[in-house]
């Protein structure tokens, strides 16, 4: 018999291949030539005339950060750390509960990079697959809770709890009413997130049994949880309507696979309904993400947080999806903004959605009866072995406190099965209690197994419990549940075949433009490669299937993670603490506003509560800091798009007293490195006040300069940007803080988990880690890379950002640049006197863009009527001038218009973009030809990606706000 190697593979591979190499576009040959076309001689030299020699860095990180490796020595290493972690049925709930992803969704869409490479869906002509996939789960929101109007998710059910009483607050802010009433049956995290929104905006959070609420007009609204923690279930429609008379608004947070069985929260009067879709076909992840949901009145359509998807109609009068009512993003409502809401979900509710599409109707409810079966099959169990229950009516869940309490948990252990610790946040030798809660991977060997603990840990014998008269009504009494069919539409019926399934999936992930059809140029969203290599270890079970209240000594694995990134992302930016827990870039930089509020309230400045923020800031920083209590201040920038230090110094010293930070972007937005930044902290640092820096352009800076070294306090970080997440169609992401050593005791802290500073503040997100099952990405782009190619890499973004503003300035002018005429890592392209020459507007050229093959850069922002491009490290140099190439070509048909040479409405950017049903029509009454319209590079008759749909009509969509599919009878009316 042969005697197996049990070295690691990469110790068995003689030759190790460098990830860098892959990772970067440009190789040295090219390289060298875009530093001849710029006039330079060497990289290191082109990097020091663009970032100022005052925090230029000459050296990468030190200490304890890793060389780069391969794949396969990473791959090796980081198994060695998922060992550690210890995966145990966890049967714990609050929130969390095992699921079956099926495997067709695991294979075709959470492991395809057509779904998780693409960007928002901006641009709706070629994003009408996840726009269809995401209506399909705003129509499973809706039908779930019978509130006509659904968002396309949120962050985690936490966060959209906090969301809903912020909108209730703003909409009775007007009636001076600040007391928000919360069910005492509430998740523990999501109380917790509750009291840390609260606290900033002056909300008395007061907590008690719902039945037991003192409503009056004081009141703007109240929160339950339907089932609650403990399990309960019960009818609050009177409630519901007690609230109603004192004009609070109701939100519900539900379990969805209760709401299968239950009657809808909506056709109860509730306002808001809210919840996660964690459980279908989601993993726990060890927290996340999750797809939260959000449904409500269509009379708070305005006023929903995040992105709504609608129907409208496109040039041809064909259906098409979009996201509606767009002018409520925050670059444009900006401190007026109801939520600082940047990144959604989409690739965990795509997920969620075609596991609806997967089961359908009558398998929902099939896993929801299944149990509700086994729940009712445990309480028998422990009534008939004496066990003490308090009486309710319950789903999923069963809490009892027992003296014996101990011992059952002692004997769950040993057959690997973690109950939950009652009471709440106690260890397992103080237990007082435990609670169960099943998931659709309880099965009659699980009930056989927790019945044989439960009668062991009491000293009785095991006697056989059956349910003879499974009713639905007699196991859930005087609870109102659902009668009417309900999920009729098309999608959630006709794929249930896994050919026919596999086959939807496919069909609408073609529809999709991503990073496998090519360059995404978007300014600020740094669409850089994502490995496959960074992707894999999400998927390891050890990661994947690890619930976040778990034992601590079951997550090793997940500790020795986390404090690597802390560790290395510490090091990279040069502070001294880093937390985990923001769940994306808005919730860092509400997180590390908090931060600075916390501290300055421990020095005794209660007063400080002004944040100056220029006016280039990303349009989510002046929400966040309302959100954080602050009053912001706007500060101009001059000609060159800098902050304008003497207005700066103006305001800062009008403010002195009150200062409490300066919100600054770094490279600014405006996509330069401005020269003056030491000088910007010290102002604000003089008038007593804190520099926060938003990390969104941080791909610019990695391994060049430390913003920790040159004069911050804050910068968050996204991990879906710099650090290679994939932005999965508009989330997830990851936004985490790193600070400096006076602030690290105020990090986000955790009501279930030892986290955070020893005076932190509230938690941020609904877990510990926030989103830390897609940790592992990050983890392995860093240890691929090593210091040096991270150096690399930020270098080479900025060389392909200068290459690309030198070619295509000689047509479109780039608008700023900085003192030595370069730009940072993206470069702003200025189309405005296109419109007064030609007629042309730069979503013309945005949907133009699209025939030519290509996702449009950043439109007009942070400048109406420009597109701000950034093509990152990770394009070859034959994909740069693709891009060049169609930009110029496009400047020609522009020019075409200036000439007469095409009519000034009927032209080949008006019509844009083409779709294959307009170039094959039987009739063309263009007047420019089919091949102008759809192959304008010779190339693309060979390897051409079509748009969906023609140009959309956004207003007719707004509107007339269609938010979710059809039912069979109303399709086939079409």
């Amino acid at each position: 018999m042969p005697v197996l190697d049990k070295k690691p593979v990469a110790a068995r591979i003689n030759v190790l291949s460098s990830f860098l190499e892959r990772h970067i576009g440009l190789n040295s040959k090219d390289q060298n030539q875009c530093l001849n076309v710029l006039g330079h001689a060497d990289l290191a030299q082109f990097i020091s005339e663009i970032v100022p020699a005052d925090i230029l860095d000459s050296s990468p990180p030190k200490g304890s950060f890793p060389e780069g490796c391969s794949e396969l020595q990473a791959l090796d290493e980081l198994r060695l750390i998922a060992v550690q972690n210890c995966v145990r049925r966890s049967l714990i709930g609050l929130g969390y509960h095992g699921t079956a992803t099926p495997a067709a969704i695991h294979r075709y869409v959470l492991e395809n990079p057509g779904w998780y490479t693409a960007y928002t869906p901006y641009q709706a002509e070629i994003s009408q697959g996840r726009l269809e996939a995401l209506f399909n789960f705003q129509t499973l929101i809706s039908e779930l809770t019978g509130l006509p109007i659904s968002n396309a998710s949120l962050l985690d059910e936490a966060t959209a709890a906090a969301e809903a009483m912020s909108l209730a607050f703003a909409i009775n802010k007007s009636s001076d009413r600040s007391r928000f009433l919360v069910d005492s049956d509430v998740l523990p995290q999501t109380l917790a997130v509750l009291r840390t929104r609260a606290e900033p905006l002056g909300i008395c959070l007061e907590v008690s049994e719902p039945r037991l609420f003192e409503l009056n007009d004081e009141v703007f609204g109240i929160l339950l949880q339907l089932p609650g923690r403990s399990g309960k279930l019960w009818d609050p429609s009177d409630v519901i309507a007690k609230s109603h008379n004192v004009d609070a608004l109701v939100t519900v947070a539900i379990d969805p696979l209760a709401q299968v069985l239950l009657a809808p929260v909506g056709d109860l009067g509730v306002d808001i309904a809210v919840g996660s879709v964690q459980r279908f076909g989601v993993p726990m992840a060890f927290g996340g993400p999750h797809a939260a949901f959000f449904a409500t009145k269509e009379i708070f359509k305005r006023q929903i947080p995040g992105r709504l998807v609608g129907q409208s109609v496109d040039a041809d009068g064909e259906p098409a999806l979009r996201l509606a009512l767009q002018t409520r993003e925050q670059h444009i409502r900006r401190d007026k903004a109801t939520s600082n809401i940047c990144t959604a979900q989409v690739l965990l509710a795509v997920i969620a959605s075609f596991y609806a599409v997967h089961h359908g109707p009558s398998g929902l409810r099939s896993i929801a009866l299944k149990v509700l079966r086994f729940r009712a099959q445990l309480e028998n169990c422990l009534i008939q072995l004496g066990y003490s229950l308090v009486k309710m009516v319950r789903f999923d869940t069963v809490e009892v406190f027992a003296d014996n309490a101990l011992e059952v948990h002692k004997l769950a252990e040993e057959e690997g099965v973690n109950l939950r610790v009652l009471p709440l946040g106690a260890s397992v030798n103080d237990a007082k209690g435990f609670g169960i809660t099943f998931d659709e991977l309880t099965d009659q060997k699980e009930l056989d197994t927790l019945h044989k603990i439960l009668a062991n840990a009491i000293g009785k014998p095991i006697e056989s419990v059956e349910i003879t008269n499974f009713n639905l009504e007699s196991l859930l009494p005087e609870i109102p549940l659902r009668t009417k069919n309900w999920l009729t539409q098309p999608a959630f019926n006709l794929h249930h075949s896994e050919t026919e399934f596999l086959r939807y999936i496919q069909r609408l992930v073609a529809q999709d433009f991503s990073l496998i059809h090519g360059m995404i140029p978007l300014g600020s969203c740094t669409m850089k490669l994502n490995a496959a290599a960074e992707l894999a270890p999400i998927s390891w079970r050890e990661f994947s299937a690890l619930h976040p209240f778990a034992p601590i000594d079951q997550s090793k694995g997940y500790q020795k993670l986390v404090l690597d990134l802390e560790s290395w992302l510490a090091l990279l930016t040069g502070f001294a603490g880093v937390s985990l827990q923001p769940n994306a870039g808005s919730q860092g930089e509400f997180a590390g506003l908090l931060v600075i509020r916390a501290w300055h309230k421990s020095r005794g400045d209660f007063h400080r509560n002004v944040c100056l923020i220029p006016t280039s800031a990303h349009g989510t920083n002046p929400a966040s800091a309302v959100m954080a209590g602050f009053k912001v201040v706007p500060i101009t920038c001059d000609e060159y798009g800098n902050i304008d230090l003497e207005d700066l110094a103006k305001k800062a010293e009008a403010h002195s007293s009150q200062l409490a930070a300066l919100m600054v972007t770094y490279p600014s937005t405006h996509g330069v490195f401005e020269p003056r930044i030491r000088d910007i902290c010290d102002v604000v640092h003089l008038h007593g006040g804190q520099v926060y820096l938003d990390g969104a352009n941080l791909n610019a800076q990695v391994g060049l300069c430390k913003p920790g070294s040159y004069g911050a306090d804050v910068c968050h970080l996204n991990l879906h940007k710099t650090f290679c997440i994939p932005h999965g169609g508009g989330g997830p992401g990851v936004g985490p803080i790193a600070v400096a050593a006076h602030l690290i005791s105020y990090l986000p802290g955790h009501p279930l988990a030892n986290c955070g500073g020893n005076q932190g503040i509230g938690a941020i997100s609904a877990a510990p880690f926030g989103s830390a099952g897609i940790l592992p990405i990050s983890w392995m782009y860093l240890r691929m890379m090593g210091a040096e190619g991270l150096r690399q890499a930020s270098s080479i973004a900025m060389l392909s950002a200068n290459y690309i503003a030198h070619r295509l300035n000689p047509f479109y002018p780039v608008l700023f640049k900085g003192l030595k005429g370069l730009v940072a890592h993206e470069c702003i392209l200025d189309l405005r006197p296109l419109k007064k020459i030609a007629g042309i507007e730069v979503d013309d050229i945005a949907k133009r863009l699209m025939d030519y093959g290509f996702h449009a850069p950043t439109v007009s922002w942070p400048v109406a009527g420009t597109l701000m491009v950034e093509p990152t490290e990770s394009e070859s140099l034959e994909e740069l001038d693709r891009f060049c190439e169609a930009m110029i070509s496009i400047r020609a048909e522009i020019k075409a218009i200036e000439l007469g040479d095409f009519d000034a409405l009927d032209n080949p950017l008006k019509r844009a973009p083409h779709t294959l049903g307009a170039v094959t029509a039987e009739e063309w009454d263009r007047p420019y030809s089919r091949a102008k319209a759809a192959f304008p590079l010779i190339e693309q008759r060979k390897n051409k990606f079509w748009p969906a749909v023609a140009r959309i009509d956004n207003a007719y969509g707004d509107r007339n706000l269609v938010c979710s599919c059809n039912t069979f009878e109303e399709f086939n009316e079409l």
